[in-house]
C-alpha cells in the first residue's frame, strides 16, 4: 500500500506538472521534479521504514544527499535561463504537432521513473541487518566519488559558459576531455552505490534496476540523444569534431583524429 501511495503521488506532481508547462512553456522543469521526488520518497522510506536504523540513516545520507544536490544544481540552472533547455527545445521540434501528447507520455514516464528510482532507498530502510559490510562501505565509497565526480563536472562546465570567450565553443576542458557527458557518467555511476549498500538485504535485486534503468535512458531516451542533437544545432562542426575524439559516456583519453601525431 505504501508504494501504491508513493506512485500515485508522483504520477499526480507530474501530470500537474504537464499542465503548468504547457502554458509557461518550461518542460525542463521535470528534471527537478523529477530529483526532489526520488528524495522525498527516499526520506519517507528512513522515517517509515522498519529496517536497521543504521540503514535507515543511510538512505538519508546517500538519497538525501543526492537529491539535495541535484535539485538545487538544476533548480538555480534554470532560473537563471529565460529559455528552456534546449534539449527540451530539441524534443519539441522533434515531434511536432505532437510535442504535447508525447511530453504528457513522457512526464508520466518520469513519474515511474521517479517512483522506480526510489525503490532502492525502500529496500535499503528495510533491511533489518544493523552489520556495516564490506559490501556497505564499498557502496559508500562509490557514492562519494560518484557525487565528487558530477560535482566537478558541473562546476567545469559552469566555469566554461561564464567566460565571454568560450561563446560558441565545445566544453572540452577538464572531466569534459575525456567524456562528452561525464555529468551522465559519474550520475549513472551514483546508482551502483545502492545495489551495493542493499547486499544481503530482502528484495535485493531490486536495487539493480535503478542503473539498468538509467543506463538506458541516458543512452536512448531523455540524455545523450537530445543533448547532443542541440549541441550539432549550436556548434555545428566543432561538436562533430568533439564527437569523433571525445568518448561518448565513458571517460577515456581522447581519440586522435586522422593526420595528427
Amino acid at each position: 500500500m505504501q508504494l501504491l501511495i508513493a506512485f500515485c503521488a508522483c504520477l499526480v506532481v507530474m501530470v500537474l506538472l504537464w499542465f503548468w508547462q504547457r502554458r509557461s512553456g518550461r518542460a525542463d522543469w521535470v528534471d527537478v521534479a523529477w530529483a526532489t521526488l526520488i528524495g522525498l520518497q527516499a526520506l519517507a522510506w528512513a522515517v517509515i521504514g522498519d529496517g536497521a536504523v543504521e540503514k535507515r540513516i543511510l538512505v538519508v545520507l546517500l538519497a538525501g544527499t543526492w537529491s539535495f544536490r541535484l535539485t538545487t544544481h538544476l533548480a538555480t540552472r534554470l532560473a537563471a535561463e529565460s529559455r528552456e533547455d534546449g534539449r527540451y527545445q530539441a524534443m519539441r521540434e522533434h515531434f511536432g504537432h505532437r510535442q504535447q501528447s508525447f511530453l504528457l507520455l513522457f512526464f508520466v514516464a518520469q513519474a515511474v521513473i521517479a517512483w522506480l528510482f526510489a525503490l532502492p532507498a525502500w529496500v535499503v530502510a528495510h533491511d533489518p541487518s544493523p552489520h556495516l559490510s564490506a559490501w556497505v562501505i564499498a557502496g559508500v565509497v562509490v557514492w562519494l566519488a560518484s557525487l565528487a565526480g558530477e560535482s566537478i563536472a558541473d562546476r567545469q562546465l559552469k566555469a566554461f559558459k561564464a567566460d565571454p570567450e568560450n561563446r560558441g565553443k565545445v566544453c572540452n576542458v577538464g572531466l569534459w576531455r575525456y567524456s562528452r557527458h561525464p555529468n551522465y557518467f559519474f550520475e549513472w555511476l551514483h546508482w551502483f552505490s545502492y545495489p551495493l549498500v542493499a547486499v544481503g538485504a530482502p528484495n535485493a535485486w531490486v536495487a539493480w534496476l535503478a542503473p539498468v534503468v538509467m543506463l538506458l535512458f541516458l543512452y536512448r531516451v531523455s540524455g545523450i540523444p537530445y543533448t547532443e542533437k542541440q549541441a550539432l544545432k549550436s556548434r555545428g562542426e566543432a561538436y562533430r569534431e568533439y564527437q569523433r575524439t571525445t568518448s561518448a559516456f565513458f571517460p577515456w583519453p581522447p581519440r586522435k583524429v586522422k593526420g595528427e601525431r
